[in-house]
């Protein structure tokens, strides 16, 4: 599998599991647990035998043993088809470099948003999973629909490698047709009115969501130069930050990195905020751990 620059990401990642954070709907077997109970090795409890009910999920052993019928119960497996979406906004290309050159050696909110999204596919993968990719654009949505072939990790990473972030995109269509397990990588800087209403409509409807909210090191610290800073989304947006504003400044990013934290968290989705500078492959084990757990690694 051709994966270019990320060899080494996904190395780094190779082992990590990400189970589901609820019971998934049965379907085809995978390595998920499943709402239904069957008959599966791993054993839970025994039921008696119905009429009806097939002879091969007969426990022969226990029967010999008492004359009693039971069957033993175990929990279904089965996969959980995921879609990661990518915000492709012009927000997310900060900051942006004065030459106007690619220079991989400069972090930006979107190279970040590529690797953590290369990853996490490459560990849906690795489980069986179906995974595809959505990247919301200022000119539509660019899909790719999940797929378990082994091929689908290198086209994720091909396909988001030929995008660039330019003007304003909308995240709440990309919901249409989504699969279980909806992972959704922004800065949270376009309007998420839209995108809060489905993405709790999801959850309400049995689906997990999951939120990687990139946060520039920049952004969390700004130069102490004098500067003007404009709005990607909208040029004619700008204001001056000055050693004297710049404290008004971080005070207000914080409240509103905290506000958006909640909000997230009071639709039932897992958020995760991240700095464009941290180590990807730790950040994907923390993104894809159980509720208050570590990375799960095989």
């Amino acid at each position: 599998m051709a994966v270019g620059p990320y060899g080494a990401l996904l190395e780094s990642v190779r082992g990590v599991r990400w189970p589901a954070r609820r019971p998934v709907q049965g379907g085809a077997p995978g390595a998920h647990l499943a709402r239904s109970r069957g008959v599966a090795t791993e054993f839970v409890e025994y039921r008696p035998y119905r009429q009806g009910d097939d002879p091969r999920r007969l426990d022969w052993k226990l029967l010999a043993r008492s004359d009693r019928a039971f069957i033993r119960l175990a929990p279904d497996r089965a996969v959980l088809g995921t879609l990661i979406a990518v915000d492709a906004s012009a927000s997310m290309a900060f900051p942006v470099e004065s030459s106007g050159a690619a220079d991989p050696a400069i972090r930006t909110k979107w190279r970040a948003a590529r690797e953590i999204a290369v990853a996490c596919a490459a560990v849906a993968h690795a489980g069986s999973d179906p995974v595809g990719l959505t990247i919301a654009a200022h000119d539509g949505l660019v899909r790719l629909a999940p797929r378990t072939r082994r091929s689908v990790v290198a086209e994720i990473a091909r396909t988001l490698d030929s995008a660039r972030p330019s003007g304003s995109a909308s995240l709440a269509t990309v919901f249409v047709g989504a699969p279980a397990r909806v992972l959704i990588i922004t800065d949270c800087l376009g309007d998420l009115d839209g995108l809060h209403r489905v993405a709790r409509a999801h959850v309400v409807g049995g689906g997990e969501v999951l939120v990687v909210h990139v946060v520039s090191r920049a952004e969390l610290d700004p130069p102490r130069a004098a500067m003007l800073a404009t709005d990607p989304e909208d040029p004619s947006v700008s204001r001056p930050l000055t050693a004297a504003t710049r404290d008004a400044y971080r005070t207000a990013f914080d409240n509103w990195r905290g506000d958006v934290a909640r909000a997230w968290r009071d639709d039932g989705v897992a958020y995760h905020e991240v700095v464009d500078d941290e180590p990807v492959d730790v950040l994907v084990r923390r993104l894809v751990a159980p509720a208050g757990g570590a990375g799960v690694r095989t």
